[in-house]
């Protein structure tokens, strides 16, 4: 925990239901598996996308001020939303934000945001940041969504180059310009002309480019599509079966969300007692038993899974 943020998962179902209960109406997200232009022109229409990276906190900034990638445009902020980051944990869902609040036009983002965007509108990104971070809702709304844990780490420390510290920036096209918005950097960075119907294919060459800056064998990345909610256009179109899919969807994310609000420790802690209980009632001998079978079982397993190994390198060598 960190100044009253809690971490959360880059998850579609956890992003949805984040902007459900903020008052935002007919919004998803969908993950992308693959940087494919055409399958996200397919989810149109898409407001903008969520990129979760390992943020490499080693990586030098250019000597002379400019970003890796784009242009900063400083005056932009004075005609869209733009926040700078003031907090750690909070960058989720201050990502979402940065496309939803300037969208405002297209999407109906409901009382409690669009009052929270007219009060910061005249305000430096510094300060919007600050009013972002001290908002009671958007904070306890992104709580709501946290990882029940009882182990509570309040260490307050400098990442270090073997820490993995992830981050979440928006990509969205405003006043046909593609923009990233990233917290963290002075302004946001221009990346060429884009129009919203462009923005599939105009998107996808600029996260490609971010993406080969990493080693090769990076792969920890998360890329999530926001857009409108897939059961309208499937209603509109009386696809009672794409509805069915969505509708069966929303109930597997609600059920995933109401898990992460669980803490299953003591509830686990207590079955084992119960097991362990029942075979010392059978015995010493019995207890005995049953763990030293447990242990064979478990290097059968191990074994049996080197060997799995083994044997897909073998077949990769053979190709």
């Amino acid at each position: 925990m960190s100044g009253g943020w809690n971490t959360i998962e880059s998850d579609a179902g956890v992003f949805t239901f984040l902007l459900d209960n903020l008052g935002v109406k007919d919004v998803q997200f969908e993950e992308l598996i693959a940087l494919d232009s055409e399958y996200l022109r397919q989810l149109s229409p898409v407001y903008g996308v969520i990129f979760l990276f390992k943020y490499p906190t080693s990586e030098k900034p250019n000597s002379d001020g400019t970003p890796k990638d784009g242009q900063y445009d400083y005056a932009a902020a004075d005609n869209l939303f733009f926040a700078a980051q003031t907090i750690q944990n909070a960058c989720g869902t201050q990502a979402l934000l940065s496309v939803l609040l300037n969208k405002d036009g297209e999407i109906d983002v409901g009382t409690q945001l669009r009052d929270f965007k007219e009060f910061t509108a005249g305000f430096p990104a510094e300060f919007r940041g600050e009013a972002l971070s001290n908002s009671e809702l958007i904070r306890d709304v992104h709580n709501s969504f946290a990882k029940s844990s009882p182990f509570v780490d309040e260490t307050q420390r400098t990442a270090t180059d073997d820490d993995d510290v992830y981050h979440f920036i928006a990509y969205t096209p405003i006043n046909g310009i593609l923009y990233e918005l990233d917290g963290l950097q002075p302004a946001p960075i221009a990346h060429g002309a884009s129009t919203f119907e462009e923005f599939p294919e105009k998107v996808i060459p600029v996260l490609q480019s971010r993406i080969e800056r990493y080693p090769a064998n990076e792969i920890r990345f998360n890329l999530l599509a926001m857009v409108r909610d897939l059961r309208v256009g499937a209603r509109e179109i009386g696809d009672h079966e794409m509805l069915f899919r969505e509708e069966q969807k929303r109930d597997g994310w609600q059920f995933e969300n109401a898990l992460r609000r669980h803490n299953f420790v003591g509830f686990a802690g207590e079955v084992l007692k119960g097991v362990i209980a029942e075979k010392l009632e059978e015995g010493p001998e019995a207890y005995k038993t049953w763990i030293e079978e447990a242990k064979k079982k478990t290097r059968a397993r191990a074994e049996e899974h080197k060997k799995k190994q083994e044997g897909d390198v073998d077949v990769e060598m053979a190709t």
